[in-house]
């Protein structure tokens, strides 16, 4: 989605064929990459910093009052009516299918295979895993940042992500809302490029790899863009695709993060690439505020309906997250 408004917002494109051309691009970058991880790996890093630099400049831009996010960092202010976009911030930072992806793609540098090569491999992927993702909650810290200094109060009633873009212009000039645009581009190539080998690690494991590699590419990525374009065949508004769809990998994230948390803690299976404690009880906790918080998600979303049927979708929810641990149990 956000390539598809950004190739809208800087192009002109309609959203219909920008969903389209927002597939093509990306199979035309994993084509071109094929057999050459390192290529990309410099893509994210050129994606990455394009998201870092861009942000930097638009908080720069906009005029950052330090004392405030300071302060708004430590004293955050919790209503039912911002559950959404937490969780939606949640999805769209961890992801549930880049559980999969992050594994897969450092197991395929290995060479000899050994456990003193995958722990070289493990400690480099550890830190780079802790420097993405520092970068992606700044990212999306510096998004909320930018929106409230940039539309609260005057503009809060910004529905569509076009309309927020040209209230930039006027306020802080057209390269800000250009910068704006680009960086969401970025975003969406970034995410976009991460869904699709993750789609193919995902039927490596179901399927084998008996079918070619481009062929399972392009079957992911024609599953990934038929949401989007039914969506926009359906005139619905793509901010408010965007943000479900983020709640959406939050409310999956239970189905990779349980497995994994629990075969990590298990000596028999990981042998000397265990987890410590200290990290399954972490892990433990992380996923126990994300639970909570889908959980209460959910809630919300079905109050305003009858008590029978609020207590059939919370049953059903429940039953599929205890379904997840007796299956990994088992």
């Amino acid at each position: 989605m956000g390539t598809v408004i950004a190739l809208n917002i800087l192009f002109g494109v309609p959203l219909l064929y920008a969903s389209l051309f927002g597939a093509a691009d990306i199979l035309i970058l994993l084509v071109l990459t094929q057999g050459r991880f390192r290529t990309l790996e410099y893509f994210f890093m050129l994606a990455v910093s394009i998201l870092g630099f861009g942000f930097l400049y638009e908080i720069t831009v906009t005029g950052l009052n330090m004392s405030d996010m300071v302060y708004g960092f430590f004293s955050p202010v919790f209503t039912s009516d911002s559950i959404t976009l937490i969780v939606g911030i949640i999805g769209a930072t961890v992801m549930p299918h880049a559980l999969y992806v992050h594994s897969t793609l450092t197991k395929n540098k290995l060479v000899d295979r050994t456990v003193k090569e995958k722990k070289r491999f493990l400690v480099l992927h550890t830190r780079e895993s802790i420097f993405c993702f520092t970068i992606a909650g700044m990212v999306n810290a510096s998004i909320l940042i930018v929106s409230a200094m940039t539309f609260y109060p005057k503009f809060s009633n910004v529905s569509a992500v076009d309309d927020a873009y040209r209230i930039m212009i006027p306020i802080y000039g057209s390269l800000a809302a250009i910068v704006f645009a680009v960086t969401l581009l970025f975003s969406g190539l970034a995410s976009s490029a991460t869904g699709t080998l993750a789609g193919q690690t995902i039927m490596d494991g179901l399927l084998g790899t008996r079918i070619n590699k481009t062929v399972r590419r392009v079957i992911t990525r024609v599953v990934n863009v038929f949401p989007t374009t039914i969506a926009m065949l359906l005139g619905i508004d793509p901010l408010s695709l965007l943000i479900y769809s983020q709640v959406l990998l939050s409310l999956m994230l239970a189905l990779p993060m349980i497995p994994l948390i629990t075969f990590t803690a298990k000596k028999h299976l990981m042998g000397p690439f265990v987890n410590k404690r200290i990290t399954t009880v972490l892990s433990v906790l992380t996923g126990t505020v994300i639970l909570v918080l889908n959980t209460y998600l959910v809630y919300y979303l079905i109050s305003q309906f009858s008590v029978y049927l609020q207590v059939i979708v919370l049953a059903a929810y429940g039953a599929y997250h205890l379904y997840l641990v007796r299956a990994t149990w088992r």
